[in-house]
């Protein structure tokens, strides 16, 4: 009897040990992850990120567990770069304009070159990434850019149907957009988008330059009254998600291929969801009687010249700092021919865009 009692104890031991380990060797094999976003947690394209992060998990079957800090409560948009290079956040989402000088060759996308829509402008960021491959992003691995719908004038109460009414308006602008303000007449202020709505509604700025979708997800139709849809200057932001390099380097080659998947397919849906928060941004700022305002073929010409030398002094900027004036000339050509390839494919789809 004693005999099968300590046989049945032993058998237990082992069996727990062996549940145990197995138990460890799981947890263990499970990598663990953090992601940050800025933008609110209601914000489509916050919600995509989120979307990412547990597609990741459901296609890892678990190995991959991406913890998701959306709204800034991990990392703020200027902070986002930097803190996942020094390992603060592993995955972070936010555009180069709020940190100016950061990504030089890619600020060429922040030039007025005639982005018509965010679909388009996507499409072609993400060409020239793959031809050109900037050095300046190789301290991360990069899912994927993607870049807004044109920029456009939200005031708060001047209409501005001219060159001469933008004369003096305080207008929150970061980046290269600061320029684009100051070559319009304007008077460029530099303030985080969670800022802004309240900045307009109290007066300390006469409005914001940024694409129609923020008049709904950022609330800026409750403060705004007027919009110049100047999209003829085709500005636009880019926006990038990347990845701790290190934490990329550590995944197994089938996880990234995973991770390479499903970036893939989020920047897809991002590239539509441009043009269809745009839409909605402009169908609910006119349904609370806001006022679009759209330039002249004549007017939109001298809003096109006005702007000229931002591209020349880009170009002073990028010349100083080792680049050939040429090989400049190539990426903004190179840009151009894809613009009116992709504009072209985009009607072809039927894909809708505002302008």
């Amino acid at each position: 009897m004693r005999k099968s009692i300590t046989f049945l104890l032993a058998v237990l031991v082992v069996v727990t040990f062996v549940v145990a380990t197995n138990s460890f060797v799981q947890a263990a094999k499970v990598i663990k992850l953090k992601a940050a976003n800025y933008l609110p947690t209601t914000h489509p394209m916050s919600l995509l990120t989120g979307w990412f992060c547990e597609e990741i998990k459901k296609r890892t079957n678990g190995q991959v567990e991406i913890t998701y800090y959306d709204g800034g409560t991990l990392l703020n948009p200027v902070k986002m770069y930097d803190g996942v290079v020094t390992g603060i956040s592993d995955l972070g989402f936010s555009h180069i304009q709020y940190t100016r000088g950061r990504f030089p060759v890619t600020e060429v996308f922040d030039l007025p070159l005639g982005f018509p829509s965010g679909w388009t402008a996507t499409a072609v960021a993400t060409d020239f990434f793959n031809k050109y491959k900037p050095r300046e992003w190789n301290d991360t691995y990069v899912l994927y850019l993607t870049t807004s719908g044109p920029i456009i004038l939200q005031t708060t109460s001047k209409p501005v149907k001219s060159l001469k009414h933008f004369k003096g308006l305080k207008i929150r602008a970061v980046g290269q957009m600061s320029d684009i303000i100051k070559a319009l007449g304007g008077l460029p202020m530099p303030l985080q988008m969670p800022d802004v709505y309240d900045s307009m509604r109290r007066g300390v700025i006469d409005g914001v330059t940024v694409d129609l979708s923020t008049l709904k997800y950022w609330k800026f139709a409750e403060v705004t009254k007027y919009v110049t849809a100047d999209w003829q200057l085709g500005t636009g932001i880019t926006f990038y998600f990347v990845m701790n390099k290190g934490k990329w380097d550590a995944l197994s080659p089938d996880i990234q291929k995973i991770f390479t998947e499903v970036a893939s397919e989020a920047r897809e849906k991002q590239a539509a969801l441009w043009d269809q928060m745009d839409i909605e941004g402009r169908d609910l700022f006119t349904s609370k009687g806001g006022k679009m305002i759209y330039l002249s073929d004549a007017e939109a010409a001298k809003w096109v010249k006005a702007v000229e030398p931002t591209i020349g002094d880009y170009k002073k900027n990028m010349v100083s700092k080792g680049y050939k004036e040429a090989e400049i000339d190539e990426w903004m050509k190179y840009i151009r021919e894809r613009i009116e390839f992709w504009h072209k494919e985009q009607k072809k789809k039927g894909i809708p865009s505002v302008f």
